[in-house]
């Protein structure tokens, strides 16, 4: 009963449970890499399925709409791929890369622009993603300048 009573406490001390912690966070890092590889498996599976049959029997004249569809899915595989180095990075460096996460997000919205129907959006949305373009690019220019200032 007391070696128990000492690990209970001894789990308690800070540094013990910020070890367990940590452990946690990579366990979970881990288990979201191998699932973030199957989606981009999967994804580039569909990409391919979808040009071959999108593509290669579109009629002609009507491949700018497919095209836009296949390019949409190049970048979810792109923002996949984005994520995935987010967590990769997280389990070589323990922190998380705001400026990989920035891109990311501008890869979406980019994503979001490219694919949209001009003809069923409203004014609105065109300019909050735009003022969201303007957000992450500033974001983007703050981050990166100040992490070059710090390698110097």
């Amino acid at each position: 009963m007391r070696k128990l009573m000492r690990q209970l406490f001894g789990f308690t001390k800070d540094e013990n449970f910020m070890h367990a912690i940590e452990n946690v966070e990579v366990l979970v890092s881990k288990v979201l890499s191998i699932f973030m590889v199957a989606v981009i498996l999967v994804a580039i599976i569909d990409l391919g399925i979808f040009i071959v049959k999108e593509v290669f029997t579109v009629p002609y004249g009507k491949i700018n709409t497919t095209l836009f569809k296949v390019f949409g899915l190049f970048l979810n595989i792109l923002i996949a791929l984005e994520i995935l180095e987010n967590i990769t990075a997280y389990l070589k460096r323990h922190v998380f890369q705001v400026e990989l996460v920035i891109v990311t997000s501008l890869i979406a919205v980019a994503r979001k622009i490219i694919i949209l129907d001009l003809e069923k959006v409203q004014g609105i949305d065109i300019i909050g993603l735009g003022i969201a373009v303007l957000a992450l690019s500033i974001s983007y220019l703050i981050i990166r300048s100040s992490n070059a200032g710090n390698r110097h």
